[in-house]
């Protein structure tokens, strides 16, 4: 069993979801900055042709 557990905070139907909205928001920006590499990467083939 969790030692975190503390019934007397405990609020049914609610749960801190910040470090999953953090994670997520990391995630996003990474995707992006891959997807804008690539993009470049392949303009950059085009553009000389290989």
């Amino acid at each position: 069993m969790s030692t975190d557990y503390d019934p007397d905070r405990y609020v049914r139907n609610e749960m801190d979801i910040e470090a999953q909205r953090a994670t997520f928001a990391g995630f996003i920006k990474w995707s992006m900055y891959i997807a804008l590499l690539s993009i470049l990467v392949l303009l950059i083939l085009l553009i000389f042709r290989t």
